[in-house]
């Protein structure tokens, strides 16, 4: 009794306690696979273990029963249970009423979900069983039975949703749609190239706005177009007769009547956010074919590629830049403050751009991941789900209250309060206070304390989870684009219903701004020298926000590669050999006597780097002052250097290399560290003997000899790079930038895969790279560059 009482209060303040701090605090759909894995372990055996216990508590509650026939537990309808096996029957029908909160929505439908819901379906007859059959007052039977029936009610609900989501074209079937929508799409713009080629002589002032005005991306609605399944797939109409009426609402759309909301202040105009919303959950269509082995062609590549760098990035300039005229006081401070307001405007393109696809991944982290249907919020859901479901479900309970009372409902109303003292009036404060009197000098009132606390814990759970589900539906950004694409279909036709659809939206977006909700990209930091100090033990903080300063590299850098004005993509060759780096490169770096970055393994050069990076890091500025841009320097090339380290001790599988190659490398790597380092009691000696004369003198002899290893290599890097520390901090972040862009693009499916699975975990920074690479065919080249190089030379 003491044990189960124990588990089931950890239980229940573990369910309490994930309930309260990931609920409003962040308002996400998604559970923590570590946490959503330990649950379900645990809860699958709960049933079995609860069910012994029940009926041991049963067949106690009968043999003293037979003792004594006389007392309070024996009725003339039969031996009613007792208060411990009451108690773990609520038990069982609270875990089962808050298990969905571990179960993800499963969007690809298979046996494997068959399996689960006849497996749940079992467990709701096994307990409508025991709660019918055993229970024998009218009150206590209609208590139960209730919560039973919220139970099945529940179960019926989940099944009808997965069944939704595998049968809609706007869901499950959305991938396969999609294709044929683009396919058709491509069709429709070849022939209408010759007119757009006509419209290029425009003012290029407006050339941002007229590119996103034109795009016919899918944001809703799609699954309303004419179709016919054909041997390739499905043949769309995409041409509608009425011209007023609006069967999918696109990202052209969604532009024009931004644009056309100007003047009135509509919906649109209160959150720029909004419309870049609705693109977001464009590209989150376009990215959902690629895990689902749909192919992306060409055509579409490159124009995605021209809708995100020459129409939304410069939308975002001109609008950064509209925002800085109004707000200048004077032309001559205007002059002044030029390159602060040109930085100005590269960071709120950088965070706006990284904010799209920040969204973008979060929709995908929520299809495939997510514990409640919030994929599914529309307005008509939110009708059939907040509203008729719980009309049809308390119509069931009351059926169920009365077939407990036999058709009275009176007496069975009477019997709830007379048979369950709990419920009555002021009846818990009552019990509790006279289990607190009782508390120390009888250990039965110990117990039923413990009982009663764990009951009334899980039953909040269980009303908190219900609300934080339905603000998770109200708040999500899936309800605000389903709102704002209704409201541009019927924009034209029903006054009335617009009107209500721009309150609704706006109320949404006071209150998704009043409260803070945790969107900010983040990613988590590793130190190589750290973790091998401590013995080869994994070190890694928190994750933190990426730094505006690396947003803003990582777009300057895939600015100047897509207008074709950097080098071709590598693993930071191009940086080294660039004009930019050159003078450095040829004054320390070519003494070396190997060559950074040219080297197949993409890990290698990570480590190299890395080690090269932390050990200039560790170094104190020999200047007193440092200007603003050897801080910015010094910011990305740290965190970027920490966060490729952290992938390849941890995620390996995102790398382009081989998984198990890269781990090869990265303990290779440690083994040596270990050597060089030892202990963490003498770090600082060892990492100023890594950078010594002498230390140096060996090393140079061990490369002669060929023997030499990634942190060998890294020190003796580190160690030029010192003699240059203002410039090596911009050559450091130049070739970070790169580095991390180069390893995003991934066309394998192990890759796919891979990026798949980490969205369980809310998606790596380096998903949302691979995704923009994947949106605009961004890619490394077939060759190496110093390859290249010796092919030209022969």
């Amino acid at each position: 009794m003491v044990f189960t009482s124990v588990v089931m209060f950890m239980l229940a303040a573990l369910f309490f306690t994930l309930n309260l701090f990931s609920g409003l605090s962040v308002l996400s759909a998604i559970l923590n696979p570590s946490v959503r894995l330990f649950l379900s372990t645990s809860l699958s055996l709960f049933l079995p273990v609860m069910s012994y216990l029940f009926s041991e508590a049963k067949n106690e509650s009968a043999a003293l029963a037979a003792i004594s026939p006389n007392s309070s537990s024996y009725s003339q309808q039969g031996t009613e249970l007792s208060l411990r096996a009451r108690t773990i029957l609520m038990w069982m029908l609270l875990v089962e009423l808050l298990r969905k909160k571990v179960e993800a929505i499963m969007v690809n439908v298979g046996m494997q979900w068959y399996s689960g819901t006849i497996d749940r379906a079992s467990r709701i007859a096994w307990l409508g069983y025991l709660v019918f059959y055993n229970l024998r007052s009218i009150g206590k039977k209609a208590i139960y039975g209730t919560l039973w029936v919220l139970a099945a009610a529940k179960l019926v609900q989940r099944v009808a949703t997965n069944e939704l989501f595998s049968r809609s074209f706007a869901y499950g079937k959305n991938a396969e749609l999609l294709s044929s929508y683009m396919a058709t799409l491509q069709q429709q713009q070849q022939q209408q190239q010759d007119d757009d080629d006509d419209d290029d002589d425009d003012d290029d002032d407006d050339e941002g706005a007229k590119v996103l005005k034109k795009c016919k991306y899918a944001v809703m609605g799609e699954e309303g177009l004419e179709m016919k399944l054909g041997p390739e797939g499905y043949h769309l109409e995409l041409d509608t007769a009425d011209s007023d009426t609006i069967v999918i609402v696109t990202v052209g759309d969604i532009w024009r009547l931004a644009d056309a909301e100007k003047e009135d202040d509509g919906v649109l105009q209160q959150d720029p956010g909004v419309k870049r919303l609705c693109l977001s959950l464009a590209l989150y269509k376009l990215l959902r074919r690629r895990f689902e082995d749909f192919p992306i062609t060409q055509e579409e590549t490159s124009n995605c590629r021209s809708l995100i760098f020459r129409g939304l990035r410069k939308e975002l300039l001109q609008g950064a830049e509209a925002a800085l005229l109004s707000s200048s006081s004077s032309s001559t401070q205007q002059i002044r403050t030029l390159l602060e307001q040109e930085d100005l405007k590269g960071t709120v393109v950088a965070v706006a751009l990284f904010q799209v696809l920040e969204e973008e991944i979060q929709f995908l982290c929520e299809y495939y991941h997510s514990v409640i249907p919030v994929v599914l919020s529309s307005p008509f859901f939110f009708l059939a789900n907040y509203i008729l479901f719980p009309m049809v479900v308390w119509a069931l309970c009351l059926l169920t209250v009365v077939l407990c009372g036999n058709g009275d409902l009176r007496y069975a109303y009477r019997s709830i309060t007379t048979d369950n003292y709990i419920i009555a009036s002021a009846g818990t404060l009552k019990l509790a206070g006279c289990l607190l009197t009782r508390i120390v000098k009888w250990p039965a009132a110990l117990y039923t304390s413990v009982d009663l606390a764990i009951t009334i814990l899980l039953l909040l759970t269980f009303l908190y989870e219900e609300v934080w589900e339905f603000l998770v539906f109200v708040l999500s950004n899936w309800l605000m684009v389903s709102l704002v694409c209704e409201y541009a279909k019927r924009r034209r036709r029903c006054r009335g219903i617009v009107v209500l659809l721009g309150g609704l939206i706006r109320c949404m977006l006071w209150v998704r701004n009043k409260i803070s909700r945790s969107n900010t990209l983040r990613f988590k930091q590793f130190s190589v020298l750290l973790a091998g100090l401590l013995g080869g033990m994994k070190n890694w903080s928190a994750a933190a926000a990426v730094p505006v300063e690396v947003k803003k590299s990582i777009i300057k850098y895939l600015v100047a590669h897509v207008d074709g004005h950097a080098a071709p993509l590598s693993n930071g060759w191009s940086t080294l050999h660039s004009e930019k780096h050159s003078q450095l490169y040829r004054s320390r770096l070519s003494l070396l006597a190997w060559r950074p970055c040219e080297s197949k393994s993409v890990a290698e050069v990570i480590l190299v780097w890395h080690i090269a990076t932390s050990l200039l890091n560790t170094k104190k500025t020999r200047t007193t002052t440092t200007t603003t841009g050897q801080r910015r320097h010094r910011k990305v090339a740290t965190t970027l250097s920490g966060y490729c380290a952290y992938l390849v001790a941890l995620y390996p599988e995102l790398l382009p290399d081989n998984k198990d190659g890269t781990k090869h490398v990265y303990e290779e790597m440690q083994e040596q560290l270990k050597k060089e380092l030892g202990g963490c009691w003498s770090w600082r000696y060892h990492l100023s003997s890594l950078l010594g004369t002498r230390y140096v003198g060996k090393l140079l002899a061990e490369i002669a000899k060929g023997h030499h290893s990634a942190v060998q290599r890294g020190a003796e890097l580190g160690e030029k790079l010192m003699e240059e520390e203002g410039a090596a901090w911009e050559l450091l972040a130049d070739l970070w930038t790169e580095l991390m862009v180069c390893v995003a693009p991934s066309s394998g499916e192990v890759h796919v895969k891979a990026h798949k699975e980490a969205l369980a975990q809310g998606g790596e920074f380096i998903t949302h790279l691979w995704a923009l690479c994947t949106h605009t065919g961004i890619t490394r080249p077939p060759l190496a560059p110093w390859e290249a190089q010796a092919d030209e030379e022969i």
